[in-house]
């Protein structure tokens, strides 16, 4: 092979290395930290207390159609819950609210209309607000294994607000209550659904950020198809090859072949 080749070769692999290498760094130490992490501490799982709520089969409770009969004539119901929130039975309705398209609607329809939740008390079927700041604290405390004071409340409507990303792709809105606690736990309620839905702590937001670098999605997180995860995953097949095109034509032996291939020039007698 040319010499001439060769460089362009190592020039390649030499630069796709440069650019390449840190990120493949970060993909090595987010791989380690999650092969070696507990999900449940990650999820926050061990902080959850377990609630297993029952009910006694001789409650006396309202029909559910009661409270349905509350709702917007054009709500197109997708659940019935009961639930426990804070000793007292509930039924959490959720439904879809069309806006003016008659009673009616197809699946198609259902997609676009906003998604909403309603709680009613299940004894009396009568309609009841989402929880409120004290209400959604006492349902974090009660949910929390360790007894803790509150460190700070926060109610979220969106769902990148003052840097809330960890709670992406759940119900809003939601109170967010952070613990004094050393893990830093925040425990999210969501408000309209009487539910405490996540736990985030320390090791979840170190797992969060080793997941971005992982994904290169600096904004959503968990956007694997993005167009730099792509260009970065092309080029680190293409410094893999040229790594392995410079040993081959750096090889020892193939320039010993290439070297007995080649004639010898006889000597000049003058």
């Amino acid at each position: 092979m040319k010499r001439k080749t060769h460089l362009r070769i190592r020039k390649t692999h030499r630069y796709l290395g440069l650019i390449t290498g840190i990120q493949f760094i970060m993909w090595t130490i987010g791989g380690i930290y999650f092969s070696f992490s507990d999900m449940d501490e990650i999820h926050g799982d061990h902080q959850r207390k377990p609630t297993g709520t029952t009910f006694q089969t001789d409650m006396e409770l309202v029909s559910p159609a009661e409270v349905l009969s509350q709702l917007p004539i054009t709500a197109a119901v997708t659940s019935v819950r009961l639930i426990d929130i804070m000793g007292t039975p509930h039924y959490q309705i959720a439904y879809h609210a069309a806006a003016d398209h008659g009673a009616h609607g197809t699946e198609h329809d259902l997609g676009h209309m906003p998604a909403q939740t309603q709680l009613a008390v299940a004894a009396t079927g009568e309609l009841r607000p989402a929880l409120n700041e004290q209400e959604a604290i006492e349902l974090a405390r009660q949910n929390f294994v360790d007894p803790v004071e509150v460190a700070a409340v926060e109610y979220l409507t969106k769902e990148n607000i003052n840097n809330h990303h960890e709670y992406r792709g759940s119900a809003l809105p939601a109170w967010a209550i952070t613990m004094e606690h050393p893990t830093q736990t925040t425990v999210y309620v969501a408000a309209e659904q009487g539910v405490v839905t996540k736990f985030r702590n320390n090791k979840w937001r170190v797992f969060d950020f080793l997941w971005m670098l992982h994904t290169m999605d600096y904004q959503g997180r968990d956007n694997f198809g993005n167009i730099l995860l792509r260009i970065f995953s092309i080029a680190g097949i293409v410094t893999i090859l040229s790594g392995f095109a410079l040993y081959f034509v750096s090889s020892g032996s193939r320039r010993k072949s290439i070297t007995q291939a080649a004639p010898r020039k006889r000597p000049v007698i003058g």
